[in-house]
């Protein structure tokens, strides 16, 4: 079945704002089954699960469904996820947890590919600790990781590589299967970030051979809600625990403080929408989210192609990167002017974008880019149709 942008725009209200949005990376428009979810959270629902009260058995059920639409996100196991206010937080507390493995004599690999989220943490820990840091380079040229660095970079003592599965600035979607099988030879971690991934690719955690997914709800319509799915459960039980609670097991040992449980019930909701991208999708959760993704890559792919060709044909904007596996995102420089002034430029044309240094990333930094001025960022959503890139190429070619 062909792909039905106009039903799935019919399923987000603030699409009707007139403004074109280009800027997924800072969080995609949130469908109204999202918005009335978390509404019906907050009537309904505890602000505990534990109790024999209505509403908190209500909080138990969204808390337990919450675990089970992740794990179907993931192709993992409901008792390995942990749920927190944010993938950036629930990544600084996995490597706290972490810190005893890797300490003096023991080795971190980092790449510049990363979202700051999956690089700050474990340099923290490596400089409190004495652990020695790695870091694996991209391509000037193409912005892609080669995966021929990590025979070399992960050597016997290394303990853990923290890698995205893509890039949500330049897109590249690095080999992360070669990684992770190099790692576990020395017996090591593999900790993959795939905000950038969701929802552009099916993310499957054995196939990756990942120990633990972090992912975001905003990556996909969802509420600010993180999570990190661990390959193997029982790996909690065997790492310290961070949570409040000295009785806490599996899960819960991650997760610190309470839990909004509104916020929860719109993540479950969230992970439906995208495996209702398709009408036609069916069966279980997981299977429907193959489905509607595989339709929206079929969708998307024809929409990038004439994104990067809109982009490719204004002389003045230079493309950054071009990797032959990613995820529909890129980033570019307009000559002779700075990213801010040209998404302020855009945002007059009621298009919005990401610019700048995007928090002080790394990668911009590497590239020499930031330097520069900055760089603006685009990507497609679900929502994008071919008409909004033609609108961002017109606003370009007046500049």
């Amino acid at each position: 079945m062909t792909y039905d942008v106009a039903r799935v725009r019919g399923l987000i209200p603030s699409l009707g704002d007139g403004w074109i949005h280009l800027d997924p990376q800072a969080g995609m428009q949130v469908p109204d089954a999202v918005f009335r979810a978390v509404s019906t959270g907050f009537r309904t629902s505890s602000f505990s699960h534990i109790g024999q009260h209505s509403a908190s058995q209500r909080s138990a059920g969204i808390l337990e469904r919450a675990r089970q639409a992740v794990a179907d996100l993931v192709g993992g196991d409901p008792a390995g996820v942990v749920l927190g206010p944010d993938r950036a937080l629930l990544l600084a507390w996995l490597a706290e947890s972490l810190s005893s493995r890797l300490g003096l004599g023991t080795g971190i690999v980092l790449s510049r590919l990363d979202d700051e989220a999956n690089v700050a943490p474990w340099l923290r820990i490596a400089n409190r600790y004495g652990a020695h840091v790695r870091w694996a380079e991209v391509e000037i040229e193409t912005c892609e990781l080669p995966a021929w660095q990590f025979e070399e970079l992960i050597g016997p003592t290394a303990r853990l590589v923290a890698l995205t599965a893509a890039s949500p600035i330049v897109g590249s979607a690095p080999d992360v299967r070669v990684a992770a099988d190099r790692v576990h030879e020395v017996g090591g971690l593999l900790v993959v970030d795939a905000i950038g991934a969701a929802p552009y690719a099916h993310i499957d955690i054995d196939e990756l051979g990942a120990d633990i997914i972090a992912v975001s709800g905003t990556s996909w319509g969802g509420p600010q809600v993180g999570a990190l799915a661990f390959r193997d459960p029982a790996f909690l039980d065997r790492i310290p625990a961070m949570s409040l609670n000295p009785y806490a097991k599996g899960a819960e040992r991650l997760e610190v403080g309470g839990h909004q449980y509104s916020m929860l019930a719109g993540l479950t909701t969230s992970i439906d929408y995208l495996a209702g991208l398709d009408e036609a999708a069916t069966g279980t959760r997981r299977e429907r989210l193959e489905t509607s993704i595989s339709s929206l890559q079929a969708y998307q792919d024809e929409l990038f192609e004439h994104l990067m060709a809109t982009l490719g044909d204004l002389p003045k904007v230079t493309l950054i990167g071009r990797a032959t596996t990613r995820i529909p995102t890129v980033s570019f420089t307009v000559a002779g002017t700075q990213s801010e002034k040209v998404a302020a430029k855009l945002a007059g044309h009621r298009i919005g974008t990401l610019s700048g240094s995007h928090g002080g990333s790394r990668l911009l930094d590497a590239l020499g880019v930031n330097d520069e001025g900055g760089a603006v960022t685009v990507g497609l959503a679900p929502y994008t149709t071919k008409y909004e890139i033609d609108q961002l190429g017109r606003a370009l070619s007046s500049l």
